[in-house]
């Protein structure tokens, strides 16, 4: 099973906080180094991978001089835009030491929720990964405005894992991984070494007030890697003061907790565009569309009789035959006046009609779910 991560070429690595700023004592520059070290390893072997990384607000803290960490919304904030300064410089520093240029990206939970946005911060990461830059993604703390929680990019993580199809995704944490029962309380708790991150047990295990496995936040991991799962990643929980953490689970070895998809990556992808997606629009096809679709074909917008609804571009859009049943649902790559005006008319015009083109497809078969 270790070779799920082993064989992995797309990485997500997620450091929490208290790694980042050796328990909110400030930045501990000397871990950043050492990580960057690691991940320029796994760039030499062609791994392509992107850091999401905490620390943006005990980093602010410790510039300012604050000793407690505070209650106050704008001031959560107001730490958050100073650390995210210092963050950002560490790890540049520590990764223009092997040659590698990296990128700031701060992202909302509301801009992986909006097709639109989805597709332009999808577009944005698979151009740098492509260019050899590694993109450094933190939550925008500045902007949220509901309340600022620990654990919140272990989500983040699990988000930008299905954001790019990674094969896995890696959380480095101060817990050796996940465990029977907590360990601070049971001296009998096992080290789970390996499962299906489908497996509803682990979070009932961490779900009890004060009874979880190894920290509290050990809930939002095992919920991480139920998301990642999706899109067919898996994920691995390990220690971050392990020794070459990264580079010995990439080379294959049994660290941590691995919680495996059961899915693979396209089966996962067309289950969450079948199930999890709210519906923006319909598309009406002719005989000839809805044929296509069943043998696996992406939907032109020759096939498209009628459009119906108002969206933008990337949302969820259900396909309906002319008498009217659902034959699948599908990701739509233009908007609803976009669609409307080159409805019924070959890929061929498509550039002719709107002035540019984005793609020939209406609908890419990657991006659709036949029923």
């Amino acid at each position: 099973m270790r070779a799920k991560i082993r064989d992995a070429r797309r990485l997500v690595i997620k450091v929490g906080s208290a790694l980042v700023t050796n328990n909110g004592t400030g930045l501990d520059k000397q871990a950043m180094a050492d990580w960057a070290r690691q991940i320029a390893a796994l760039r030499d072997t062609g791994k392509r991978v992107a850091l999401v990384s905490s620390g943006a607000i005990a980093a602010g803290m410790q510039r300012l001089g604050w000793h407690k960490r505070p209650h106050e919304m704008h001031r959560l904030q107001a730490a958050a835009a100073v650390g995210q300064m210092g963050l950002v410089e560490a790890y540049e520093e520590a990764f223009a030491r092997h040659g590698l240029h990296t990128a700031q990206i701060l992202l909302t939970h509301e801009d992986l929720a909006d097709r639109k946005r989805y597709l332009n911060a999808r577009s944005t990461l698979n151009t740098l990964l492509d260019l050899g830059v590694v993109p450094i993604i933190n939550e925008n703390d500045t902007i949220v405005t509901d309340e600022i929680k620990f654990g919140d990019n272990d989500t983040l993580g699990a988000l930008v894992a299905n954001l790019i199809e990674a094969d896995a995704l890696i959380i480095l944490t101060d817990q050796k991984g996940l465990y029977t029962a907590d360990p601070r309380r049971d001296p009998a708790a096992e080290l789970i070494s390996e499962g299906q991150a489908e497996d509803r047990r682990y979070e009932a295990m961490a779900g009890g007030a004060g009874s979880g496995i190894s920290k509290g936040g050990m809930i939002t991991k095992i919920r991480a890697a139920q998301r990642a799962a999706r899109s067919g990643a898996h994920t691995c929980i390990a220690s971050g003061h392990e020794q070459d953490a990264l580079v010995r689970l990439a080379q294959g070895d049994t660290l941590g907790t691995l919680l495996y998809a059961s899915s693979t990556p396209l089966q996962a992808r067309k289950q969450w565009l079948a199930d999890h997606l709210q519906l923006a629009g319909s598309l009406i096809l002719d005989e000839g569309a809805a044929a296509a679709l069943r043998t696996g074909r992406s939907l032109l917008p020759v096939g498209v009789l009628e459009v119906r609804g108002e969206f933008e571009r990337g949302a969820a859009v259900s396909l309906h035959g002319a008498s009217g049943e659902e034959l699948g649902r599908g990701l739509i790559n233009y908007n609803s006046t976009e669609s409307r005006r080159i409805a019924r008319r070959p890929s061929s015009e498509i550039e002719s009609v709107l002035g540019y083109i984005d793609e020939p497809e209406l609908i890419h078969r990657d991006n659709m779910v036949v029923r």
